[in-house]
């Protein structure tokens, strides 16, 4: 891809132009969902009188539908922008961030995806579909795929292809999760995940956090013993990364505990624990499910994560050292490597 691009850009250089043009102004249609003419221009700092006749053009080749409400993308267009993602880092730069990011924290992969998901739902849909691609090229028959919860990875629930089933794949969940919302919750990911792909799943019905008294009564429970012992064998995990605060906040944690946090100096989430900027637990939460030792023990381990805000967050996770594939927006890409 890269090779047919750079002799495009020699030959052609005026066909690249074009394209990245009109690949951006169908993307934005796309995350806007319905847009007129006079505020797309606006947006794309581009003359109405330049626009119009693209979008004429578009719109003859039954790319996007134009109504009273304004611009929408048609199917057709949105297949084109999926099939147009990994031109699109070369178009945009996206392959040299994640070189950089590759590199600098030594993952075998990193996949960056237009545009910034906490805005933009075509790019929370972007997100998606990578972290599912990325899932689906590192599982073997006979795995289990440990799930955390979030919105982030229900969205890579929705986009896995239905399959043959697997033979002998299990999903689980990474640890407990009742009390959040049920469709983001790691019992009802890891189900979903299964039934896309017509594979196996256990389900661990505990709270996310618990006292010691329950802590200690439910790991004393066969059914439970059973479940943790599949969980703690994952071959591949796949997770999400949360603002520490955000984490905090949402869990309803007490507030003296989010004082503790805070001044402990955490700045991310994941598994039930705390990160601070440099990498390093600060604070853990007493929770059933995948311990650290686990995860170090895994082969595989997947983050995926979006947006600006994300960043120092998805930084200091990735300064843990665990991480194998990072799926990220082009936000969260972009404030990494200012640093790097």
């Amino acid at each position: 891809m890269r090779t047919i691009l750079e002799v495009q850009k020699q030959l052609l250089p005026d066909l690249m132009d074009v394209m990245k043009k009109r690949y951006t102004i169908l993307r934005q249609i796309m995350i806007s969902d319905v847009i007129g003419r006079r505020t797309l221009a606006h947006s794309l700092d581009m003359t109405e009188r330049v626009l119009r006749s693209e979008t004429d053009l578009l719109k003859s080749q039954g790319l996007i539908e134009i109504e009273s409400m304004g611009m929408r993308i048609s199917e057709s267009g949105e297949q084109l922008l999926a099939m147009l993602e990994p031109m699109a880092n070369e178009l945009f730069g996206l392959s040299e961030m994640e070189e950089l990011i590759e590199k600098t924290y030594g993952l075998q992969k990193v996949v960056v995806v237009p545009g910034d998901s906490e805005n933009s739902e075509y790019a929370k849909r972007s997100l998606g579909r990578a972290g599912a691609r990325a899932l689906l090229s590192v599982m073997n028959d006979g795995d289990v795929v440990a799930v955390t919860g979030g919105s982030t990875t229900a969205s890579v629930a929705e986009h896995l292809t239905p399959s043959s089933a697997m033979r002998g794949v299990w999903f689980v969940p990474a640890r407990g999760g009742l009390g959040e919302s049920v469709e983001f919750q790691a019992n009802t990911i890891a189900s979903t995940m299964a039934k896309k792909l017509g594979a196996e799943y256990r389900l661990l019905h505990v709270p996310d956090l618990l006292s010691n008294h329950a802590y200690e009564s439910l790991v004393q429970d066969s059914n439970i013993q059973e479940i943790l012992g599949m969980i703690r064998k994952a071959r591949i995990v796949i997770h999400g990364i949360g603002g520490a605060m955000e984490m905090a906040k949402r869990r309803k944690l007490a507030p003296q505990t989010i004082e503790e946090i805070r001044d402990e100096g955490a700045v991310a989430e994941s598994f039930g624990y705390y990160f601070n900027n440099k990498g390093k637990v600060v604070h853990t939460m007493l929770t059933l499910g995948m311990r650290l030792e686990d995860i170090t023990r895994t082969d595989v381990v997947i983050a995926i994560a979006g947006g600006k805000y994300k960043a120092d967050s998805i930084k200091a996770v990735l300064r843990f050292g665990q991480e194998d594939i990072l799926v990220i927006d082009e936000a969260a890409a972009t404030e990494i490597v200012k640093d790097l």
